[in-house]
């Protein structure tokens, strides 16, 4: 990495003085980033543990270096999430303030770390609302949600402002905000040339249009995290007074060990802390909370108009393919969007025609999608911890084999003709569409993998 800017220096000796100042720029100079991942508890096996343990998150764990990731099918299937410790620091968060099902929206979710660990970490019965503006990143996002396999989440691409007209719908709302990228100094060059005081100074603006923007849609009492990648105090403690003082707002401390070096107001340094720059702040939106919980469950005139019988049908239009129900185990709503079959969590299926009026790219659990006369099943299906397991034969693979089917090459099945699961190790990778001498490969074509072959790895033996 090349020299640190000097004003960045100075900026943080006014903030952390000479000491740590010099501890942090030696840290982000002179070592090299950590590796850490962290585990899907619904996807990896019990008790597994790869390396040392994250202090405040325990599915985390730090590994002795930087394996090629990409040849691991087991990434692919949503086993784990390569996420670097400071981040995981939500976990903590989480299970201490969040002890009842919520509605949660991560607001800047791309590429979706925080997401997959909210969804691995919030209560059961919580539903969450994955949101990124940027197309191309949304994308990214709605591809790692759909292998972590949660069923109970939503995937959007909007503005933090679209979301206003939501007004007191959640419980929860995460704000990793954009920020100057100091905390990325050691894994990325181009954050150090970018860095200058006056980007600092358009970011902390920025960052308080992104939250006064969502605060409508926070119901009162309701808890914001708000976090950036970033040392200094004007993108972070002096944003957290001014959205309490601004929009009414109280902090709420939590409970760190002193061993774990975080310092201050939850400030993550490289130097004393395993792990990159981050910032955390919890706060709980003032006001009085309505003291009836919403039901967001459909009435049932609601319930009998969505689902349509043959006399209210349009001529033409698909009927509802029911026998697509008996894939998934759980308590859904069941209904069809753009060609695509879903099962939506019952228990907030009310607020439906609410999401309705974002761009929605993925919403609970998509079963299938109609093919000629054929209704195949979806991807994301085969990525879901809500699938039955004895919806489809499965076909279990071995390296090479998982490798040829990520790169959606040809490959052969010892299975019944049809639709049948592929798996490595025993987790799933998808379907093919086996028709005897070979099998159709079904692995999304824009997820596959490009790169040439390595040695074979996988983090779990």
């Amino acid at each position: 990495m090349g020299v640190l800017p000097a004003q960045f220096v100075s900026l943080m000796q006014q903030q952390w003085g000479t000491e740590e100042t010099e501890r942090l720029c030696r840290s982000l100079s002179e070592t090299d980033p950590s590796v850490s991942v962290r585990l899907n508890p619904f996807k990896a096996p019990s008790g597994v543990r790869v390396g040392e343990q994250v202090p405040w998150c325990e599915e985390g764990f730090y590994l002795n270096g930087r394996p090629a990731f990409t040849f691991d099918p087991l990434l692919h299937a949503g086993v784990y999430y390569v996420q670097d410790a400071s981040s995981m620091f939500l976990c903590r968060i989480l299970r201490q303030c969040v002890r009842r099902p919520v509605a949660a929206l991560d607001l800047c979710a791309a590429p979706g770390g925080k997401s997959t660990l909210l969804a691995a970490c919030l209560p059961e019965g919580s539903l969450l609302v994955s949101n990124e503006p940027l197309r191309q990143r949304a994308q990214v996002l709605a591809e790692n949600m759909a292998k972590w396999g949660g069923p109970d989440g939503v995937v959007t691409q909007n503005y933090p402002a679209d979301f206003a007209p939501l007004e007191h719908v959640f419980d929860l709302v995460v704000a990793d905000v954009p920020c100057s990228g100091e905390g990325m100094f050691r894994k990325d060059a181009q954050a150090v040339e970018e860095w200058s005081l006056q980007n600092v100074d358009l970011c902390w603006r920025r960052q308080r249009e992104i939250v006064e923007a969502v605060w409508p849609a926070l119901r009162p009492g309701g808890l914001l995290v708000y976090s950036t990648c970033t040392f200094n105090r004007l993108e972070n403690e002096d944003n957290v007074d001014w959205i309490c003082s601004r929009l009414g707002a109280e902090q709420v401390a939590i409970q760190v060990e002193p061993a774990w070096g975080i310092q201050g107001s939850y400030h993550f340094l490289p130097g004393r802390v395993r792990g990159e720059g981050q910032f955390m702040a919890v706060l709980r939106k003032t006001g009085e909370a309505d003291a009836t919980a919403t039901s967001w469950s459909l009435s049932g005139s609601e319930k009998k108009r969505r689902a349509g019988d043959k006399g209210s049908r349009k001529p033409g239009t698909t009927p509802e393919p029911k026998h697509l129900r008996e894939w998934v185990e759980g308590d859904f709503h069941f209904f069809l969007r753009d060609g695509l079959y879903c099962a939506f969590p019952q228990a907030y299926a009310g607020l439906l025609p609410q999401l309705s009026r974002l761009c929605v790219l993925s919403c609970g659990v998509t079963l299938a999608t109609m093919k000629g006369r054929d209704w195949q099943p979806h991807h994301a299906l085969a990525m879901s911890t809500a699938r039955r397991a004895d919806a489809f034969p499965v076909a279990s693979l071995d390296y090479e084999q998982a490798l040829a089917y990520l790169r959606h090459e040809a490959i052969q099945v010892e299975a019944p003709r049809g639709y049948v699961l592929v798996a490595y190790q025993g987790h799933p990778l998808g379907f093919v569409k086996n028709l005897g001498a070979r099998a159709n490969n079904l692995y999304p074509q824009e997820w596959r993998i490009r790169s040439g072959h390595t040695t074979p790895f996988s983090l779990i033996p």
